[in-house]
């Protein structure tokens, strides 16, 4: 990807930065564990982003 970004594109990928984050530990032990994956978690480098 090249270094010069669009803002809309920088704006996006800044949005799926923040989503990429662990499920919380209440949710966790609220459901009693059965919620420990958070569907949306992607690696930078084994997987793309869905367009």
């Amino acid at each position: 990807m090249s270094r010069n970004k669009p803002y809309a594109k920088k704006k996006r990928l800044n949005k799926v930065t923040k989503q990429n984050r662990r499920v919380p530990v209440w949710v966790m032990m609220r459901t009693n564990r059965k919620v420990t994956t958070h569907p949306k978690r992607h690696h930078w480098r084994r997987s793309k982003l869905q367009r």
